[in-house]
């Protein structure tokens, strides 16, 4: 079964060329002419940090800690629900937490996927979205938070931090081994070596072993300077939700005929989780990270879903923000909810989490650098 062309390629499509496993005389000179362009995007990149590193370029401090949730490629990683768990776990503390984010893909006036799926998360946290994240946690601060979240924040070097996490995903952890384009990863390796702490995210789709493997890999990158929390977690499906904010129990997929989209940087995982909820998926849709949906796109997959005979439709919370249905023609249209759980390190994270927000009783000027 395909859907109408309206769709975009699959996000999967670009996936099988940076990994290899798209075979032909085609895609080997495909893959040489982004290795050609990621050359120069990597040692810019190098350059970059060594100039931030070195100080040569200024670091701008907010007057409040700043916790940075990041990753080392592009999408994927499961990173919002890990932001989402870092701002629960600080606001059961008692401090007010802040959101601050570029607001990726918004128009002027708009919320970005993320803001707009983290409203559905966190209704009770502010978000601020500004491409000038400097101002933005700055503006966070004056407007009474204690502790800004920094979303998606790893590579933006402007803004001072008190602590890094890198979410990295453990059914895809190298980005293919090389930079964009040629790869998925937005900077070299090694840079994981700026961060404090590392949440290697689903990890319970893989081995043990292969989890340890992932781990030594990243010490021999980074050597000394590996960095000095690693914690293990998975994503675990919540509940179902429509999106006006209802919501049903996942015992709702159990036996149904399901049809599911995606348009997020791993849909191969999210695949996986609906696999395992009980109902027999007769029709997966990945787009592109960060599609946009026309109406063409939502008739294609009604159209498909009712020909498959499913009794429901799903998608990522991410998507359904975008989407802004409760039904694709007569389906009920429904997200999956996934919240983080972490199954080793969770002292090691709690603790440091404590030390770094305790900060926010003593006042704090903007200074420049660190």
């Amino acid at each position: 079964m395909k859907v109408a062309m309206s769709l975009l390629p699959d996000a999967e499509t670009f996936k099988r060329l940076v990994d290899g496993s798209a075979r032909g005389p085609g895609a080997a000179l495909t893959r040489l002419s982004l290795a050609a362009i990621a050359g120069p995007y990597s040692w810019a990149m190098l350059l970059r940090n060594t100039a931030y590193d070195r100080k040569w370029l200024p670091i701008s401090a907010a007057p409040v800690p700043v916790i940075s949730v990041g990753n080392l490629t592009l999408g994927g990683t499961g990173k919002t629900p890990l932001v989402a768990w870092v701002a629960r776990t600080l606001g059961r503390r008692g401090h007010r937490i802040t959101i601050v984010s570029r607001g990726y893909g918004a128009k002027p006036g708009e919320r970005s996927d993320e803001s707009a799926e983290l409203s559905l998360l966190l209704p009770s946290v502010p978000h601020v979205a500004d491409r000038d994240r400097v101002a933005g946690a700055r503006y966070a601060a004056a407007a009474g938070a204690e502790v800004v979240v920094l979303d998606d924040g790893f590579q933006h070097r402007r803004l001072r931090r008190d602590l890094d996490i890198v979410a990295i995903d453990a059914t895809d952890p190298f980005g293919c081994g090389h930079v964009f384009p040629r790869g998925l990863l937005r900077e070299p390796l090694a840079g994981l070596a700026r961060a404090q702490a590392v949440v290697l995210t689903r990890a319970g789709l893989v081995p043990a072993a292969r989890r340890t493997d992932i781990r030594l890999f990243f010490e021999k990158a980074c050597g000394s300077r590996m960095p000095g929390v690693w914690v293990e977690a998975e994503h675990r499906p919540l509940r179902l939700c429509t999106v006006s904010g209802k919501s049903q129990p996942l015992e709702e997929l159990r036996g149904k005929r399901v049809v599911a989209f995606a348009g997020i940087g791993n849909p191969a995982a999210f695949r996986v989780s609906l696999e395992k909820m009980g109902g027999q998926l007769v029709g997966f849709y990945p787009l592109t990270d960060h599609h946009i949906y026309s109406t063409a796109d939502l008739t294609a997959i009604a159209t498909a879903a009712h020909d498959a005979r499913a009794d429901i439709v799903v998608t990522t919370l991410k998507d359904l923000v975008k989407v802004q249905v409760e039904h694709l023609g007569s389906i009920p249209l429904m997200a999956l909810e996934i919240a983080l759980e972490l199954l080793t390190g969770a002292e090691e994270m709690d603790a440091l989490l404590a030390t770094i927000a305790s900060a926010s009783v003593s006042p704090r000027t903007h200074v420049r650098d660190r």
